[in-house]
This record gives structure tokens, C-alpha cells and sequence, in this order.
């Protein structure tokens, strides 16, 4: 996992010394668009930027220009934050298209855009304890609790099987359920002193070898565990457009027209998005409205549905068809991220 840890660095380093020096002496790539007028405002060109709006005269169309935008603009928001977010919310495919189609200086680029998010995000988790409710730091607290549940239930048990002898009826369910509590309140008393027992009692020598060691840290040191996931959910979240673009690939195989740099932005706004829902989520729930928070979990089959429809100029079936895969294929990306997360962590 420090190998893992490494290449994350190096690849971090790397994308941020490219996007602050994106250029370093190469030729002029032909990825950059070639046009007469302002692809923003339609003015004539006359330099290196448009007269007008201050727009570069040729913005690029592929992915290592892309990630030329990692670090500008990531706190040059000025106005394009309220341009930007409206559109995202309510219109994200018509943004989307018009961003790639080169209207760059209304909106904040989908890569500064996610920055900002992601380290919201955490901020947000982190200051109204959202992400620390119910984690492992309180998981002696849920067992001690658990022994006592286990005790006022043997003791109803008992109560039970006082009167049935008394009544001289059959007790022997009676004696194998008290016999099964009293087991089960060992072993878990067993666990709690010991720190031991809790993940093998039941999985015995079925549990492969290569993931007992994440067991025992998880169970042994469950705090540390969970900032370490924490950590590395936040060092890590690039991944997630990686993880997401293959899956666009997967929803329009023969549409030529639409390639790895649209698929690119598509996805960053829409993780864009998503975070932003979690910071509403958060907050809703640090204010006491939990149930209103759950509401939002509805929000995000219905913004991929515009989004997809608007970004891809698709009709209502079709746009219904490929959001019912998305959202399948956006559980798929998340589960892989949050395993590379937890095995990091856990690590």
C-alpha cells in the first residue's frame, strides 16, 4: 500500500506541475481548435485572446488539455461560480454542451470545479461530524450496548421459562434458546475485553489470508482506520473520473461524435454535482432534518437524466435507458473507489 501511496503522489505532482507549466518547450499540439471567431462570443480574433471577452483564441479538445486546467482557475470563481452552479443544478447538459463546444469564460472549468467540491465536501463531513457518526471509534460503545440488549433478553428468557416450570409445561425450547443467549453474550463479552473474536468468529479459516490483516486493523485500531480512510477517500478522489469515464464508453459505443474529452467533462460536472448534494445532505442532517436530507438521495437519477439528455442531445427513451444504466454503473465506480479506499486504509 506505501507503493500505492507513492504512484498517488507522483501522479498528483505530476498533474499539478503540468497544469501550472503547461507547456515545456513541446510543438503546438493539433488538438487545439483552429477558428477565426471567438468560440465564446463570436467576436473576430485578432490575437492570442479575444478583444471582447478575454477568452483564448484556441481552446484545446482533448484530455491532456484537460488536465492542463487542474490548478487555473481553482480560485479565479469571481462571477462564473454563480454563472456555473444555477446551470449545473437545473440545465447541466446545456452547460456541459456549450462548455465543450468552447464557452469557456462563462463557466469554471469541470476540473476547478471538482477541486472545489471534493475539499468542501470533506470540510463540510468533517465539521458537522457526519462522517465520524457511527464509525468504528464508538464501536466498543455498540458492543457494550449489544451485551446489554443480549442480558434483558436472557433475563426475559428466564422469566419465561420460571413460569413455564412453574405451569409444568415443556421447557426444552425454552433451555435451548437461554443456553444460545448465554453463548452468544460470551463470546461477545469475550470480544470486547479481548479485541478479539468479533470478525472470526463466524468466518473461522474461511476468510482468505490476504485480507485478515485489513480484519485485525480495523478491529484493533477502528479511529485510525477510519481517518486513514478517510485520507486517502480525499487524496484519492481523482480517481473517480478515471473510474467513471469507461462506463460512459459503455453507453454510446457507436456514437463517434462523442469522445473521451466529452465523456471527461460530462462525468467531472456530474461528480461535481453529486458532491455538492452530499454538503447539502450533511448539512440538512447536522440541523436536526435528517428526513428532508433523505429526500435528496432521490435527486441523482433525475439530474443524470437531464444531464444525459441535455449533453448528449438524446430523446426521452433513450436518455430514460442510458440513466437507468448510468446509475447502475455510478454504484459500480463508487464501490471500486471505496474498496481502494478501505484497503488503503486499512493498510
Amino acid at each position: 500500500m506505501d507503493g500505492i501511496e507513492a504512484v498517488g503522489d507522483a501522479v498528483t505532482g505530476g498533474l499539478l506541475a503540468r497544469a501550472v507549466e503547461p507547456t515545456a518547450g513541446e510543438a503546438g499540439s493539433d488538438s487545439h481548435t483552429h477558428e477565426k471567431n471567438c468560440l465564446n462570443c463570436g467576436d473576430p480574433l485578432t490575437g492570442p485572446y479575444c478583444a471582447t471577452c478575454g477568452q483564448r483564441a484556441h481552446v484545446h479538445r482533448s484530455v491532456r488539455g484537460f488536465l492542463q486546467d487542474f490548478a487555473q482557475g481553482l480560485f479565479n470563481f469571481e462571477g462564473k461560480f454563480w454563472h456555473t452552479l444555477p446551470m449545473l443544478v437545473w440545465r447541466p447538459g446545456e452547460m456541459t454542451r456549450r462548455y465543450i463546444a468552447g464557452e469557456r469564460a462563462r463557466f469554471i472549468s469541470p476540473v476547478a470545479l471538482y477541486l472545489f467540491t471534493v475539499f468542501a465536501m470533506f470540510a463540510v463531513l468533517n465539521f458537522t461530524g457526519t462522517w465520524t457518526a457511527g464509525s468504528g471509534k464508538n464501536l466498543s460503545g455498540q458492543i457494550a450496548t449489544s451485551i446489554k440488549e443480549e442480558q434483558a433478553g436472557l433475563a426475559r428468557l428466564e422469566a419465561k421459562h420460571q413460569a413455564a416450570v412453574a405451569a409444568h409445561k415443556d421447557v426444552a425450547d425454552l433451555d435451548r434458546r437461554i443456553a444460545k443467549r448465554k453463548a452468544d453474550i460470551a463470546e461477545t463479552q469475550k470480544a470486547l475485553n479481548t479485541g478479539k473474536g468479533l470478525i472470526t468468529a463466524d468466518a473461522g479459516d474461511e476468510t482468505p489470508s490476504w485480507i485478515k490483516p485489513f480484519i485485525e486493523n480495523a478491529r484493533d485500531n477502528p479511529e485510525m482506520v477510519s481517518l486513514k480512510v478517510q485520507e486517502a477517500a480525499s487524496k484519492y478522489s481523482w480517481l473517480l473520473i478515471p473510474l467513471s469515464v469507461p462506463f460512459m464508453w459503455l453507453l454510446f459505443p457507436f456514437r463517434r461524435r462523442y469522445n473521451t474529452y466529452d465523456h471527461t467533462v460530462f462525468v467531472t460536472y456530474s461528480l461535481s454535482f453529486m458532491m455538492l448534494l452530499v454538503i447539502a445532505w450533511s448539512l440538512l442532517t447536522a440541523a436536526g432534518l435528517s428526513g428532508l436530507g433523505t429526500l435528496l438521495f432521490f435527486v441523482p437519477p433525475f439530474h443524470m437524466y437531464r444531464h444525459l439528455k441535455g449533453s448528449y442531445q438524446l430523446g426521452k427513451f433513450s436518455a430514460i435507458v442510458r440513466t437507468s444504466a448510468l446509475v447502475g454503473f455510478a454504484f459500480a465506480a463508487a464501490g471500486i473507489f471505496m474498496v481502494t479506499a478501505v484497503a488503503i486504509g486499512a493498510s
